[in-house]
This record gives C-alpha cells, structure tokens and sequence, in this order.
C-alpha cells in the first residue's frame, strides 16, 4: 500500500458532489446503457485526483452479482454517464470518470470472518 498525500477538501467535495449526482443519475436511470439496470448500482465512494480532472468511482451492483460485467459495461459507456453528469454538475473540467468495483465489503467480510474464527 503507497502512502500518499491526504485528501484536500476540495477534492472531498467535489468527489462527494460527484457521488450525488452519479447516484442520481443511477437511480433514475438516466444515463441509457444499453443491458444495464443502473437501478441496481450503488455508487459508494468516488475519489478525485488532485488535479480535479480524474474521479476514480467506486461502484458495487446489488447483491454483488456479475460485478466484473458491470463494472466492464459502465467502462465502455462512462461517454454517457459523463454526458448526462455535464448537465448535473458545473465545473470547469468535468472529469474523466473510472469506475472500479468496490473491494471494501468483501474485505470487510472477510476481517469479521477472521474475528468470528479467533473469537471460538
């Protein structure tokens, strides 16, 4: 794990502005991607670069089912998302967004596992 800067407050803002607007965006469906329920899809973190020009979208479809499909479908249409996000959101660049799927309940998951097995 690299150590890095801490986050800036603008960066925590404008990535917390961005998780908003995408889980909006998601929940009305309406960025049209074709095959995708993006109902189902739960935006839970998006991180910004300290240049405000890349937004590093951490998603997760419910239930955790066909994850890496998702994820992939959301890649190649993000030109739609960031589209309708333009219309949400004013900002002097909009940001190139990278959706990635998010690890945190699986490893979450699997400390509380670890805790459950000592605990016997």
């Amino acid at each position: 794990m690299k150590l890095s800067k801490p986050l800036s407050q603008r960066q925590l803002r404008v990535g917390e502005m961005i998780k908003q607007a995408l889980s909006m965006i998601f929940i009305k469906d309406e960025a049209k991607i074709p095959n995708l329920d993006t109902k189902e899809i739960t935006v839970t973190e998006v991180r910004m670069s300290p240049d405000l020009k890349t937004a590093k979208a951490f998603v997760l479809p419910l239930g955790g089912k066909n994850a890496t499909d998702v994820i992939e479908t959301l890649k190649s249409f993000s030109f739609v998302v960031r589209k309708v996000l333009s219309k949400k959101i004013t900002m002097k660049f909009l940001p190139k967004i990278l959706f990635v799927k998010d690890e945190s309940f699986d490893y979450a998951e699997k400390i509380e596992n670890l805790i459950k097995q000592t605990n016997k």
